[in-house]
């Protein structure tokens, strides 16, 4: 098993905990945490944007100008996509560019992106997070003593309303649950935090 220090919010070393080689300590594969991301940001568009077409632009009722002697291309309508002001060729319209990935796939780039934080010393895991009240001067203080980048995800096994206020006026720094996190918040943030919870969470849910 693949051993991690762990740290309390002093920063100070809380004992040593064991991580579950099948999630933390796999060869990441490269390719299924691409299509992931891609699929993630895809699942994001809204899908709005909007253009018309010769046939939807107004006008175009009559010849814009004779066909000969003025010294210009000859045309038949104010509508044509060369006219300004004319409709756009093959013009954008509402669609939805949502679209799914297999469950294994899913589960395979997250392994993948929890191995290369572990591997690459970005995986800070704390035996536990709490705030007495919201405070971003006590959060801020939490991830210096911890030496966490300045863009960094907060992982807590369940939904601590204190922790969630502390973290959400710090520029770059994000909290979510064990269960909800996805591959990009991951692989977009420097650090990732996790509480000794949410570790036994993510363990339960991808064993």
């Amino acid at each position: 098993m693949a051993k991690v220090k762990m740290l309390n919010m002093e920063g100070k070393e809380a004992g040593t905990l064991d991580l579950i080689d099948e999630i933390f300590a796999i060869e990441p594969n490269e390719s299924a945490v691409h299509a992931v991301v891609v699929n993630y940001l895809a699942n994001q568009r809204q899908g709005t944007q909007s253009a018309k077409t010769r046939s939807e632009v107004r006008g175009g009722g009559r010849k814009p100008f004779r066909q000969k002697g003025t010294g210009r291309h000859r045309q038949g309508s104010s509508t044509d996509p060369s006219q300004i002001g004319g409709g756009i060729v093959f013009a954008p319209k509402p669609r939805d560019y949502r679209y799914a990935v297999p469950k294994k796939l899913k589960r395979l780039a997250l392994k993948s992106v929890l191995s290369a934080k572990l591997a690459d010393k970005e995986l800070i895991v704390i035996d536990e997070l709490k705030m007495n009240e919201p405070k971003t001067k006590e959060m801020v203080k939490v991830l210096s003593n911890v030496k966490a980048d300045k863009k960094a995800l907060i992982v807590t096994a369940e939904k601590d309303e204190n922790v969630v206020k502390s973290a959400a006026n710090i520029p770059g720094v994000r909290t979510v649950l064990a269960n909800t996190m996805n591959v990009y918040e991951i692989v977009n943030h420097g650090s990732l935090i996790l509480t000794k919870d949410a570790v036994a969470k993510i363990e339960e849910v991808y064993k």
